[in-house]
């Protein structure tokens, strides 16, 4: 469900505008999108008392997996806008056409059916009954076919995987260079984006070079000096999943998180199976060492390496709308300011995926907005504190679960 409101005025309320705090002042939404930003007094409008919280634009997770319910679940949590990196296209349409319609979820793209080789990294999911069997190729000749037929199918942009299972110790076959470079080239002939799953140096590496526009995570096998300068000198943008790589990794805090007072009453029962569900045993020869994503995201920020914020929702470990906070925690952990931070999850991810209606807070934009108290631009952790999300105007109904379930 959700409530419409024609006209809104946020009265006396500090703004974040997705790169900057502006003094308290008031902000006006007529019919979906902010009309002004300025001290205002519109008749007949809805107001809503801004005094001692801040109005962030709606958050977007720049890398997540949806299924029926999580769109529904991100919302609630300032989530307006969710990234889809790899999905059944059939089911990601249905979901994308629903929150066209209902302001009670997040809005929705997706990169539907992702690039890998038979039997390769993605294809456990199929294993487990999560995704239908999809399409796969192997030859750099196979590459300008298998984009065209991802763009016939709804998909926004390209998601490449290109993972020889090192990382978590157990071999998996892998896209070769030539193929990789041959679907990045496939996907920029027709102006789109490529993601590339890197989960190693070596292949981060390989990845920039090809020319992917972005790195899906951090490497986690070994430092690699030079490479944050490389990627700064090529654009290439990143989305570290700090929080995500903690849960696989071993350093964990969903359960942790699950039992915040300002998450529990907000969470369905399957997103707190989700998040305190504990990690996945990982194969005996597992190469992984934590600190290296964490020192990285300094190195990437000293090297101006533009930096999204993503979830990697639905793993274990992890639940739609509430890991994202968790991450813009993780990333100031790990060397961003929080209004990088804040940055990393609003106005950056609008300008690399082209989402130019939303991102910020000034008139013309879409009115996906978060009230929360206090000011997060200098206490990260006030993102959870919400008094209030609007999707297009519409206020999103946050009612607490009558049963919270255990913690």
């Amino acid at each position: 469900m959700y409530i419409r409101s024609l006209m809104l005025l946020f009265q006396g309320v500090a703004v974040f505008d997705g790169e900057a705090l502006l003094p308290a002042t008031d902000v006006v939404v007529s019919d979906g999108v902010i009309a002004e930003v300025g001290r205002a007094c519109p008749p007949d409008a809805e107001r809503i008392d801004g005094r001692g919280a801040t109005l962030i634009p709606g958050l977007i997770d720049s890398h997540a997996h949806v299924f029926p319910g999580d769109l529904e679940q991100a919302a609630r949590f300032g989530v307006t806008t969710v990234l889809d990196m790899m999905s059944d296209p059939v089911q990601a349409g249905r979901l994308r056409a629903g929150a066209a319609t209902a302001a009670d979820r997040a809005d929705l793209r997706t990169a539907g059916t992702a690039a890998t080789v038979p039997g390769g990294y993605g294809w456990y999911l199929v294993d487990m009954g999560l995704l239908p069997p999809f399409p796969t190729l192997v030859t750099p000749d196979e590459a300008d076919g298998f984009v065209a037929d991802r763009l016939s199918e709804g998909s926004d942009y390209l998601k490449i995987l290109v993972d020889d299972g090192s990382t978590v110790g157990m071999p998996t076959p892998s896209l070769s260079a030539e193929t990789l470079r041959a679907l990045v080239a496939a996907a920029h002939d027709r102006e789109r984006l490529t993601v590339v799953h890197a989960l190693t140096a070596e292949s981060a590496r390989l990845a920039a070079r090809a020319g992917a526009d972005v790195l899906g995570h951090l490497f986690v096998d070994r430092p690699a000096p030079g490479l944050a300068a490389e990627l700064s000198s090529r654009g290439t943008t990143v989305v570290p999943t700090l929080a995500v790589l903690g849960e696989l990794f071993g350093a964990p805090q969903g359960r942790g998180l699950a039992a915040d007072v300002r998450v529990a009453p907000y969470l369905t029962e399957s997103a707190r199976q989700m998040l305190t569900m504990g990690p996945v045993p990982l194969g005996e020869e597992a190469r992984h060492d934590l600190g290296v994503p964490d020192r990285t995201v300094a190195e990437l920020r000293d090297a101006g390496v533009t930096i999204l914020a993503g979830s990697d929702a639905s793993n274990p470990g992890t639940a739609h709308g509430v890991t994202l906070h968790q991450e813009l925690r993780r990333l100031v952990g790990a060397g961003l300011t929080p209004r990088e931070a804040l940055t990393a999850a609003t106005a950056a991810p609008a300008r690399c995926f082209g989402l130019d209606d939303r991102g910020g807070i000034r008139p013309g934009l879409r009115a996906d907005l978060v009230l929360v108290d206090g000011d997060p631009t200098t206490d990260i952790d006030r993102t959870l504190d919400i008094r209030g999300v609007w999707r297009g105007g519409r206020r999103v109904d946050r009612t607490p679960r009558q049963d919270p379930g255990p913690s």
